[in-house]
Order: structure tokens, then sequence, then C-alpha cells
């Protein structure tokens, strides 16, 4: 079992990260849905804080993978689709890693903005990335809800292309989970 990333397959270091995120976006996707729908009090300002950690680290893992796929370049995709279809698995991977940056940079913004410390771990407080006003708040906490729906429809098509190739058998799936197509 190999750290590195080769030609044929996904090292240890890339599937844990993938997997890791995959678990905590599924768990902060839901939790914040959840949230949206809540109005905060001191019984549930754990599970504000609980959102906005998942969310920090989720961002601190994306940037984690981003460095390590310049040091270990993941393998290059498996043929076999479509040309279009391969062009749009590139974009949507595009748009998943740009959504895994900008969507928790604009929770924390609009977390801040609200003039509330954004904590995190329950231990570290933040510093916050705009001036705490009315309009910062409803912004950047508007456009946070917006991205999080577009990362669940650019989620649902990254998992309906794994399953789609994965009932083809052609080994992409077996890759991201066990390092080789084989």
């Amino acid at each position: 079992m190999t750290l590195r990333n080769s030609a044929e397959g996904f090292g240890l270091i890339s599937r844990l990260l993938h997997w890791a995120m995959a678990a905590g976006m599924l768990g902060t996707i839901a939790l914040g849905l959840s949230l949206a729908r809540t109005q905060p009090s001191l019984s549930n300002i754990w599970l504000f804080s609980l959102h906005k950690t998942i969310g920090i680290t989720l961002l601190t893992l994306a940037v984690a993978r981003l460095l390590w796929h310049r040091v270990s370049p993941p393998p290059p995709p498996l043929p076999g689709p479509p040309g279009w279809q391969m062009a749009l698995a590139r974009w949507v991977h595009r748009a998943l890693y740009t959504l895994m940056i900008v969507l928790p940079l604009a929770g924390w913004a609009g977390s801040a903005a609200t003039g509330i410390d954004v904590v995190v771990f329950g231990r570290w407080v933040l510093p916050g990335l705009v001036p705490a006003t009315e309009a910062n708040a409803e912004g950047f906490l508007r456009l946070h809800y917006v991205l999080a729906f577009a990362l669940i429809g650019l989620l649902s098509l990254h998992v309906a292309g794994a399953l789609r190739r994965a009932a083809k058998r052609d080994g992409s799936l077996r890759r991201m989970l066990l390092g080789t197509r084989k």
C-alpha cells in the first residue's frame, strides 16, 4: 500500500482525504440544511458551532488536498466515456474544488459579519473576514446558502458519474476505494 499517487492509482493519502471530505461534506450539508430552518438559541448554539467547526476543517482539508496534488499528482482518468462526459467530469471536479474553498469562506465571512465570534472546536476564535454589518452578514450568508445548493448539485453529478462507471466495471471506483483498478 503506497502513500503517494501513481500513474495507475490513488495512494492512501489521496483516498483518505477524499473519503474524509465526502463524509464531512455529507454531514455538514445535512446539519446545515437543518440549521437553515432553526432559530439560534442557547440550547442549539452548539450545533451552529459544530457546523462551523466541520466547515473550517473541510476548508483545511481542501487546501491540504490541493497541496498534496502538487506533491503527488493524481493519476489520469481512466478512458472509456465519450469525450463530452470526460469534459463534464473535469469541469465538475474543478467546480467542486472551487466550492470546497469558496463555500466555507462565505460561511465564515457571513458568520463573522454578524458580529458574533466564529469559534471552532469550542476553543479558537477566528478573525473576521469582513466588517460586521447587517448587509455583509445577509449577503455572505445568502451566498453560503446558494453555494451549498450548487455543491449538492455537483456532488450529485459526481456520485452519479462514479456509479455509472462502477456499473460498467471500468475500475474507476475501485481505484478510489482500493488504490488500484485491478
